[in-house]
């Protein structure tokens, strides 16, 4: 209803996919969610859970001893709802749902994470090219037809790491959960992923925490032309 009415006003630039899917709506969701999984007696997972709205219905459903997990997605601790207001349909490059947030969510959601209110930052990688081919440019007249999402499984790790790690956000063991650790576990491949073990997979990743990257999408392997995170060093 909140798109139809965008569009019968006239409204169609891309911040509008962000304004006609208010924080509001993902907590009512997220709520409404998590009591049907009650009633059903099962565990429930909120995936790329966005706000503080959203993340305050699972705090409520855990303080209770219910069952209930979520993850967040590195563009919701990176990237906000600003990045819609860049000038002309550069904004399109954000559309995803749930939508990018008002800055502040950020810092709720890293409290989220360092306090096991949030369980793993997963990453939503459905890239869509903005010019190459023009896959975005087909809502250039109307935010509703713009592709919704984003590239991002090769720049998870090293956001994690930089914005998490090294700002004191999270230690180096909670980097570890968050990213392979609780993922296994959670979804019943431990112990033969998640961990370093005598028996389970040789699965590493090896890197230098101190090595300094531009990200871009000159150097990334991403078979995108953009990267939501141009020129930002980690």
């Amino acid at each position: 209803e909140l798109v139809k009415e965008a569009l019968r006003k006239g409204e169609t630039a891309p911040k509008y996919h962000a304004l006609t899917r208010p924080p509001t709506a993902e907590g009512e969701a997220t709520g409404r969610a998590i009591a049907l999984s009650e009633m059903a007696g099962v565990p429930i997972y909120i995936v790329h859970l966005s706000c503080a709205d959203a993340l305050e219905k699972v705090k409520q459903a855990r303080d209770l001893g219910l069952p209930a997990y979520a993850e967040t997605c590195p563009q919701y601790l990176f990237l906000s709802y600003d990045d819609y207001e860049q000038p002309g349909f550069e904004g399109a490059k954000y559309v995803m749902s749930p939508p990018l947030r008002e800055k502040w969510n950020q810092e709720a959601l890293w409290k989220g994470l360092a306090r096991n209110d949030l369980q793993v930052v997963s990453t939503d990688h459905c890239p869509f090219c903005m010019n190459e081919p023009p896959q975005k440019q087909l809502g250039k007249d109307d935010f509703s037809k713009i592709p919704n999402g984003a590239p991002g499984i090769e720049t998870r790790l090293m956001l994690v790491w930089d914005g998490g790690v090294r700002a004191g956000k999270v230690d180096m063991h909670r980097f570890v959960e968050i990213v392979a650790t609780n993922p296994a576990r959670m979804f019943g491949l431990w112990p033969r992923k998640g961990t370093i073990a005598v028996g389970s997979d040789g699965d590493l990743v090896v890197f230098d925490p101190e090595k300094e990257t531009t990200l871009s999408a000159k150097t990334h392997h991403m078979k995108v032309d953009y990267n939501p995170y141009e020129g930002r060093t980690v």
